[in-house]
């Protein structure tokens, strides 16, 4: 089971360079793919100030009918602050690595910042 970070659906709804790949991972790996709800809104900021309303209801309509998206729990917030400090991530990063613990997800990016994690499985594309 894999955890997206933004930035892999970031790519292909902006039309990014690595759009290709990223849309074959998630080809390839359909069914076993997960958001976080920080992504979720991430996604949506950035579609909202573009005023990309369409792009973003396509979204949804597609992540819904194809991934899961996890919301950290509450009582497991304190973690993010101690990834932050111990590995020196920031605190969007940190939330990521807090769900994917949590879930035992395997955290798909192309963010550089996850090459300083050691305790998770990270998968860079």
């Amino acid at each position: 089971m894999y955890l997206l970070d933004t930035n892999i659906l970031l790519e292909i709804l902006l039309d990014q360079t690595n759009k290709e790949q990223c849309k074959q991972f998630i080809i390839a790996n359909e069914g076993s793919l997960n958001i976080s709800d920080f992504s979720l809104f991430s996604i949506a900021i950035v579609l909202f100030k573009a005023k990309a309303f369409n792009e973003y209801s396509n979204f949804l309509k597609t992540i819904t009918e194809t991934m899961n998206i996890r919301t950290l729990p509450f009582e497991e917030h304190s973690q993010i602050i101690e990834t932050s400090k111990k590995i020196k991530l920031d605190f969007d990063d940190s939330y990521q690595h807090g769900i994917a613990k949590f879930f035992g997800l395997k955290i798909i990016t192309m963010d550089k910042d996850f090459k300083k994690v050691k305790d998770l499985d990270v998968q860079f594309l």
